[in-house]
């Protein structure tokens, strides 16, 4: 046979293998010889399934940006567990030597599910129920697992129960554990070339912009008042920079506090208008509001803004330079370096909880956007808030000038979305010191 011909012959087969896991899918009359088995077909399949997997993500979006090479990892992983699954669905009936035939069943009706997840935003909106379309898709798509491994192993008792229990575990595993991941990356707004670190002037200007923001921070004056510093120090998002600046403006507009707020940024799109997010500018910024306020009154809002690990260290990113990470430990030193006593501290980034035992104290709220085992979500180029920033700052304290009744709020509407969307709970966290609800009552008033 020639390669023409051979390719011919495989695409066809490939043909049928979509159509029979689309006749699977939509629970209609199929059987096991229906699906044509090889290792070819299976590659074959898988990158059919991956290709697909990126067209819908660029639909999703216009097909404005480009492929995003970097959540492949996240694809593979999914193709081991099919594997896997049937591995170990091959071993519970009997039959090792079918393993491809089950591999292809579980792989064959992808194609349909990527096509019906284009319509899911349409009919949560239709419906107003987006948590009921994405739990119906989420059965719909387990029910067709377990029936292609009924197909192809038969269901005879007891392998057919076990079987069916089997792929109903991996399928857990795989939506608790796996990464979600877009392989489509939207572009940033068309924007005229911004001027890097490297240009002399904007280097420059970065020294000038620390230490006029550090000499704009005014002294307290009498009565309890609100001080805010923010520190975003990765530049790998522009989300971060969108938030803190929304953020801040909430602060000094609603919170009152203008002439007495900073916010350090690390942001290619923000080098002549804010300090870069270093963990130097940070120590130099709470010294200097520790400096401005009235120790026995005042109360500092301190909001972080970045991505996490599981090491509870916020990243930090401004290239050309090797700026350090901040620690829960460092950030506690220099709090407490900076004399000041109140302190409201929000943290918002995967891993955040880590952050609550090194900073608590009976004069402090701590407010995590995450437990300390948990990734938080929203850290995408485009938007305008992370989940819990959205959550926290745009509704609920629009809704309530209580830190800890704003939480609260956001707690449910983060869970709420997540639920939604069929993400990992978060899990966000809060520390209320004894003393500084009361403190805080003065300062409402």
């Amino acid at each position: 046979m020639t390669a023409g011909r051979l390719a011919a012959f495989e695409l066809t087969q490939l043909a049928r293998n979509v159509a029979a896991g689309a006749r699977l899918a939509f629970f209609l009359p199929v059987r096991a010889h229906a699906f044509r088995v090889s290792a070819v077909q299976y590659v074959l399949l898988v990158s059919f399934n991956g290709a697909l997997w990126i067209a819908a993500a660029g639909l999703r979006a216009g097909f404005a940006g480009s492929p995003d090479f970097s959540a492949l990892p996240a694809y593979c992983a999914a193709v081991v567990l099919v594997l896997l699954s049937a591995l170990v669905v091959a071993h519970l009936y009997g039959m090792p030597g079918q393993l491809l035939l089950f591999a292809v069943a579980l792989s064959a009706s992808d194609p349909v599910f990527e096509a019906a997840g284009l319509l899911l935003p349409a009919l949560a909106a239709a419906l107003g129920r987006p948590d009921v379309v994405l739990y119906g898709y989420m059965l719909w798509s387990w029910a067709v697992s377990v029936r292609a491994v009924l197909l192809c192993g038969g269901r005879r008792r007891p392998q057919g129960w076990r079987a069916a229990a089997a792929v109903t575990l991996i399928s857990a595993a795989a939506f608790l554990f796996l990464p979600r991941a877009e392989p489509w990356v939207q572009p940033l707004e068309d924007e005229a070339p911004l001027p890097a670190l490297t240009d002399e002037r904007v280097f420059h200007r970065q020294g000038e912009l620390i230490e006029e923001a550090l000499a704009a921070i005014e002294p307290g004056g009498p009565g309890p008042e609100l001080y805010f510093v923010g520190f975003a120090p990765d530049a790998s998002m522009d989300v971060f920079l969108r938030e803190m600046r929304f953020v801040r403006n909430l602060f000094e507009e609603r919170f009152g506090a203008a002439g007495r707020s900073i916010a350090l940024v690390s942001s290619e799109a923000a080098l002549e208008e804010l300090p870069i997010g270093s963990t130097t500018n940070l120590a130099r910024a709470l010294e200097a509001a520790g400096e401005a306020m009235n120790a026995d009154e005042d109360v500092l809002f301190l909001f972080l803004s970045a991505h996490g690990d599981p090491e509870h260290r916020l990243s930090a990113s401004q290239p050309p330079l090797q700026l350090a990470s901040l620690t829960p430990t460092a950030l506690a030193r220099m709090l407490q370096e900076s004399g000041v006593k109140w302190r409201v501290i929000v943290v918002s980034a995967c891993f955040a909880g880590g952050f609550i035992e090194p900073l608590r104290d009976a004069n402090t709220i701590v407010i995590a956007a995450s437990a300390a085992d948990r990734n938080s979500f929203g850290c995408e180029h485009g938007r305008d808030f992370t989940y819990f920033g959205e959550a926290f700052f745009k509704e609920a304290l629009a809704q309530t000038r209580s830190f800890a009744g704003a939480f609260d709020i956001a707690r449910g509407l983060v869970a709420k979305k997540e639920a939604a969307e069929g993400l990992t709970p978060s899990l966000p966290q809060i520390w209320v010191g004894e003393a500084i609800a009361a403190q805080l009552k003065k300062l409402a008033h």
